[in-house]
């Protein structure tokens, strides 16, 4: 997908009538040739954001994917760092990018664990919780259920923390992208067994805060400057920061 290291279109449309799950074990050797992998501006946007919140000793990366959000953990935790995700696939090149790096950097221990978001395994051990753009794969209906199990994962005044982009103006090139596949994927869905589940407007803010609140978060919304703002001066991305009461 745009370069020549990416998956190709009949990789993609394999990957695409699979389960979500299969889907992500047949992408993940390309994942990071994807621009569906966490931009880097980003990454370091939301470590910038999140630095002054800590300190931390435990990390948790929710649906860590190929571990990008486990460097971010890296930088902010003292002790250890986890990442858990459904894809065998996808935590293999996690595991093996890992132990490709030099030993003796002095950062957190790491963890990587196979385990659904919506059964997290874990006791009330981490102080900070984070997901990079995983919540997609989650319907609305799900939502309530992925938090519980963060908050049940996260110590007493531990912090879930996520971006959030602006949605984009109605109208706007951007906007019937997102609302054409959308589209597509429910189509899909609905004429294809088993579901892939990818949307990506079915992650409101005012719908995301009242979840978080009812499950006994306090939620507060940082700007991240880094990266720019819209054309009526209101920032393109926030970081949302769930405490957990």
């Amino acid at each position: 997908m745009f370069t020549p290291q990416g998956p190709t279109l009949r990789e993609l449309a394999v990957q695409a009538l699979s389960s979500t799950m299969r889907g992500y074990d047949l992408l993940a050797p390309k994942f990071d040739r994807t621009p569906y992998r966490t931009p880097d501006r980003v990454l370091d946007a939301v470590t910038r954001a999140v630095r002054p919140l800590g300190p931390f000793d435990r990390g948790l990366d929710v649906c860590c994917g190929t571990g990008a959000g486990v460097g971010v953990l890296g930088g902010l935790c003292r002790e250890r760092v986890t990442g858990v995700d459904f894809s065998a696939g996808m935590l293999a090149v996690a595991q093996a990018a890992r132990a490709a790096q030099p030993e003796g950097d002095g950062g957190p221990a790491v963890d990587w664990v196979r385990a659904d978001a919506l059964a997290l395994p874990f006791a009330p051990v981490f102080d900070l919780a984070l997901s990079l753009g995983a919540f997609g794969h989650f319907l609305p209906k799900e939502r309530p259920e992925l938090f519980r199990q963060v908050h049940a994962s996260l110590r007493p005044g531990g912090r879930f923390v996520f971006p959030v982009g602006a949605p984009p103006p109605v109208g706007s090139r951007a906007y019937w992208s997102l609302l054409g596949f959308d589209v597509a994927m429910r189509v899909r869905n609905a004429l294809w067994r088993p579901p892939f589940v990818m949307y990506y407007r079915t992650f409101r803010l005012p719908d995301v805060t009242e979840d978080l609140v009812r499950t006994g978060f306090s939620v507060r919304l940082l700007p991240l400057t880094d990266l720019g703002q819209g054309p009526d001066g209101s920032p393109r991305a926030r970081l949302v920061v769930a405490t957990r009461r």
